[in-house]
């Protein structure tokens, strides 16, 4: 079991890999977790799991729990990681990938909203990375498995849109620099709640996680806590209780659009983890209310797309520049809206 140097708020839920899955016995007495794991986990010690619960990686019920959580009877504890257990097994499954740009270096795919992108806890198969294994298991230069190959940056389960793939380390290395150092152009497309009234804003402010509710990112405006953020939008159509917006990313923080955009009071439409599945503009008339529960029936999961991605080619050093267009679960949200926004 390795020592920790991150924190849990660091990574969302399709970020963490579970490691170890223990369920207590009916008949356990009350004992520290910290205790309870280390006569449980071979090759670790009290230290090191201590160290793992500060970082937030020791989840009971899947909450973090401190060292010194006493273990009751039917607890679930999960140990998680911020990567795959080396041993963990990928495996290659046929699911169609829509890929929009494919050489020797890299690859783009358009992710469907609905797939979780990396085999992780609680999401073992049907994965992004696995079918990705798939598409380049004749590749004699690709290992699924090397952490130099692979996915270069993510988007949310419920998001949909664009993500590169490298083929080989060098790609890899020259990608993440791009992305570590700000150069990718990235814009998403989002459908957010209330009428946004400058057509145009720049958004700044620490994400980290919530201090009451652990599986929420927040904004912290003063700076106290949390990763510098900074999110650029522009709107491009107005429905009245609606409003789609263009953002473009300064930063790439978990949940960085959703959070940002709930702090200055649009949550995004159909949003369920930040309250955006509720009927948060309008009125409460009965036509109204069958008119939002069809629109979330069209779209249901947050209202967001990752539309545009650029980036130099790290063999060529050309500008590579890709777009998707809005998936038909969006496409026809913002029809439905266009068509009624007289109306209601």
């Amino acid at each position: 079991m390795e020592i920790f140097r991150e924190n849990i708020e660091d990574y969302s839920e399709d970020e963490l890999y579970e490691h170890f899955h223990f369920v207590v016995d009916k008949g356990q007495t009350l004992l520290r977790v910290d205790r309870f794991l280390v006569d449980r986990i071979p090759g670790t010690s009290r230290n090191r799991i201590q160290q793992a619960s500060e970082a937030g990686f020791i989840l009971v019920n899947d909450n973090p729990v401190k060292s010194n959580y006493k273990v009751k009877p039917y607890d679930i504890i999960s140990v998680v990681m911020d990567h795959p257990r080396r041993e963990l097994e990928i495996i290659p499954e046929n699911i169609p990938l829509n890929i929009v740009y494919e050489d020797e270096e890299l690859m783009v795919v358009n992710k469907p909203s609905g797939m979780v992108v990396h085999p992780g806890h609680g999401n073992y198969m049907g994965t992004l990375i696995n079918a990705i294994a798939w598409h380049l298991k004749d590749n004699p230069n690709y290992n699924v498995k090397d952490p130099r190959l692979g996915l270069v940056h993510r988007i949310d389960k419920d998001t949909s849109g664009l993500l590169v793939i490298a083929k080989n380390p060098d790609a890899k290395t020259h990608l993440g620099m791009q992305f570590f150092n700000k150069t990718t152009k990235r814009k998403y497309l989002a459908l957010v709640w209330g009428n946004v009234k400058a057509n145009e804003g720049r958004i700044e402010g620490n994400i980290g996680r919530d201090l009451r509710d652990k599986m929420l990112m927040t904004v912290f405006p003063e700076g106290e806590s949390g990763k510098p953020a900074v999110t650029h939008y522009k709107v491009l159509e107005r429905f009245g209780y609606v409003t789609l917006i263009e953002c473009r990313l300064e930063t790439g923080r978990t949940h960085q659009i959703r959070v940002h955009l709930k702090h200055i009071g649009h949550v995004l439409f159909n949003d369920e983890r930040y309250g955006g599945h509720e009927i948060l503009k309008g009125n409460h008339h009965t036509k109204y209310k069958q008119f939002i529960h069809n629109c979330f029936a069209i779209c249901p999961r947050q209202a967001l797309h990752a539309k545009t991605l650029g980036f130099v080619h790290p063999k060529t050093n050309k500008e590579i520049f890709l777009e998707s267009p809005l998936p038909e679960d969006m496409e026809k949200l913002v029809e439905k809206w266009k068509s009624q926004e007289h109306s209601l």
